[in-house]
């Protein structure tokens, strides 16, 4: 069988993927999640804090997180407890709550940043009109997890949005509300992105007495 001319091993060059940690990122844990936001908070990031308590409160990919607008988040004067936004991905609109907390850092960082309800909550540095791109995102979230002391090649935007999830999995065991959140359209994804073993299933079935 020959080789593609296309297979970088064809001229000599390492796969994309070569070194890399490929597959699921880890979520974050609570004292993981405190860490960073003590950090933001002590280097006065607050576009940053603001972004990443949305990201862990509304479960978005990180297309979708980036190009949320002021009116998404805001209803007069004041933030949402809820919202909603149609993902890129699959066209299906999905909910999502934002707490108290997060309330509190968007309110700081929108007050600062000014503008409308049309404009991006998180403009791009570079062309103001437009979004914080989705590079630049997966680049603050490596200095963040790199500034608490984890290995970034472990952790990513989507650790951002399974960390909740997880979470809410771990204390309640219910993969259908999780999809409902993930916005997921079979529950199949749900259990590949969690990560759900059997070790998993036992563990619940063993804390259930009948």
């Amino acid at each position: 069988m020959g080789i593609s001319q296309y297979d970088p091993a064809a001229a000599g060059r390492p796969a994309w993927n070569a070194g890399r940690q490929v597959g699921a990122k880890r979520a974050l844990k609570i004292r993981q999640i405190w860490s960073i936001r003590f950090f933001l908070d002590r280097e006065g990031r607050m576009r940053d804090r603001a972004l990443f308590d949305l990201a862990l409160d509304s479960k978005l990919r990180g297309c979708d997180l980036v190009k949320i607008k002021i009116g998404t988040l805001v209803t007069g004067p004041t933030i949402r407890s809820r919202s909603m936004v149609v993902q890129q991905k699959t066209g299906r609109p999905v909910q999502f709550e934002i707490t108290a907390d997060t309330r509190a850092s968007l309110l700081a960082w929108l007050e600062r940043r000014g503008g409308s309800v049309d404009d991006f909550a998180f403009p791009s540095r570079v062309h103001p009109d437009d979004h914080l791109s989705t590079r630049q995102y997966a680049r603050l979230v490596d200095e963040w997890v790199t500034a608490i002391g984890l290995a970034p090649e472990e952790y990513g935007t989507h650790s951002l949005r399974r960390t909740k999830a997880s979470l809410i999995y771990k204390a309640t065991g219910n993969l259908r509300a999780i999809q409902i959140l993930l916005g997921h359209s079979k529950i199949e994804n749900t259990v590949r992105y969690l990560g759900v073993d059997v070790d998993d299933a036992l563990s619940l079935s063993e804390a259930t007495e009948i």
